[in-house]
């Protein structure tokens, strides 16, 4: 397990390298939010999620829905790195007729759902869910969401809705990071007592460290084992993870770094590759 658990570090970090890399080059996106989310999207689909890049449309895959999905640079590095395409598509980002769009398509190996339109992820997560109860297959959903993300009042419809119909096949993640677009979550509209009000809507709620690959893989056995009610992870994650100048800076979450700061970003993220593999020695 120790070593699984260096391995995904590893494969975050390089998550992280590609982010930089595909938005400084297509000179526009959001780093500091796909940053935040890296870990969470990294167990999903290197640990926690049967899926086959092979056979993208597998009827018995479980499904991830990105909620969020301006983050989709996070996504797309880790589809890549799992096969769906290949890592060169990464550097079309953006661009006109590529499958890499600046949200999620389902142009793009790998996504089911287009999304973007924020609030309307976990509504999408619930109808996946209830068609694997119809279909009577054995498949989980997974649905990320932002923190700015779930003050919107069709979220906590939704959420109702999730409860009502006990789905326990339904896992939402909250990247919880406490910056939004136009400042900090709680100046904007406070999401406080935020555990009580998932549990107060019927569902299972666990708190984790975002960043913490050995709690995230605990977070999502948790949740696999709830009977009869959702479950929703609030994952506590830093705007813009592992670049020291984005780390709690609202103006990265949509603005691409220019070349001096991709130049910096990326030693410090090998700084992190070198540390990670001298760990291993």
């Amino acid at each position: 397990m120790k070593k699984r658990l260096k391995e995904l570090r590893k494969k975050a970090n390089k998550i992280r390298k590609l982010i930089i890399e595909m938005i400084s080059l297509a000179g526009s996106g959001h780093p500091g939010g796909s940053l935040s989310s890296v870990e969470i999207i990294t167990c999903l689909f290197f640990e926690i999620m049967r899926h086959n890049p092979k056979n993208p449309t597998w009827p018995d895959r479980d499904r991830f829905h990105l909620s969020k999905g301006h983050t989709c640079p996070a996504l797309y590095a880790a589809l890549a790195l799992c096969g769906y395409f290949s890592e060169s598509e990464l550097w079309n980002l953006r661009k006109l007729g590529s499958i890499l769009q600046g949200h999620p398509d389902r142009c793009t190996p790998g996504v089911d759902v287009a999304s973007g339109s924020l609030g309307q992820g976990l509504s999408v997560a619930i109808g996946m869910a209830l068609a694997a109860r119809l279909d009577k297959k054995d498949y989980r959903v997974y649905c990320l969401m932002g923190d700015g993300e779930i003050q919107e009042g069709n979220i906590w419809e939704a959420a109702m809705s999730a409860a009502h119909f006990k789905l326990d096949n339904l896992c939402g993640i909250v990247d919880y990071n406490r910056f939004q677009i136009d400042g900090r979550v709680e100046d904007i509209m406070n999401l406080e007592p935020l555990v009580d009000k998932w549990k107060a809507f019927g569902w299972h709620a666990i708190q984790c460290d975002g960043h913490s690959i050995e709690e995230l893989l605990g977070a999502f056995s948790e949740a696999s084992s709830v009977k009869e009610k959702p479950t929703v992870i609030i994952a506590h994650t830093v705007k813009g993870k592992g670049v020291s100048f984005m780390e709690h800076v609202v103006d990265f979450h949509g603005r691409a770094p220019n070349e001096k700061e991709t130049k910096i970003a990326l030693e410090e993220l090998e700084r992190i590759e070198k540390f990670l593999e001298e760990a291993d020695e």
